[in-house]
């Protein structure tokens, strides 16, 4: 006969249950409008030059957005030539970078806007004499951090 104790000890195993798994599956919380001030983002300073990030968090209809601004000094790259799943938009503040773009390289300058598309190679580097600044806007659908913590 199953006595008191073991259906009470059951009933609250299987709510701690219940509540940790809804509290794992709701991840972080989804993004909501917002204004970010270029003064109030923290810089941190890198070998080439600094970075700015403004955000990373899924949104209602991403797994993850990110944005943040890269500083580079002149002649330097942020990372050797590299691809990945998810797609981006590189747009250009001010300075001159040389992209790396379907197997060729283009210098574009302020106000330009660079798309690298999922799994090509791509990258960017300072050809100017001055700093270069640069957005990045990253975004992974839905679907792909699932698959990449699969791999």
């Amino acid at each position: 006969m199953i006595a008191r104790r073991d259906v009470r000890v059951a009933f609250v195993t299987s709510l701690a249950t219940v509540c940790l798994s809804a509290f794992i599956q709701a991840g972080p919380p989804i993004m909501q409008s917002a204004v970010f001030l270029w003064a109030t983002i923290p810089v941190k300073e890198t070998k080439v030059g600094a970075v700015r990030q403004f955000f990373q968090a899924p949104t209602a209809t991403l797994d993850e957005l990110e944005c943040h601004v890269t500083t580079l000094n002149p002649g330097e790259s942020p990372h050797a030539p590299h691809k990945h799943a998810d797609e981006e938009l590189i747009i250009v503040k001010e300075g001159t970078v040389e992209s790396l773009v379907n197997g060729e390289r283009k210098r574009v300058g302020p106000g330009s806007v660079i798309f690298q598309a999922s799994n090509q190679m791509h990258a960017i580097r300072n050809v100017g004499v001055t700093q270069a600044t640069y957005h990045v806007i990253k975004w992974n659908s839905p679907g792909m951090l699932k698959n990449k913590a699969k791999e």
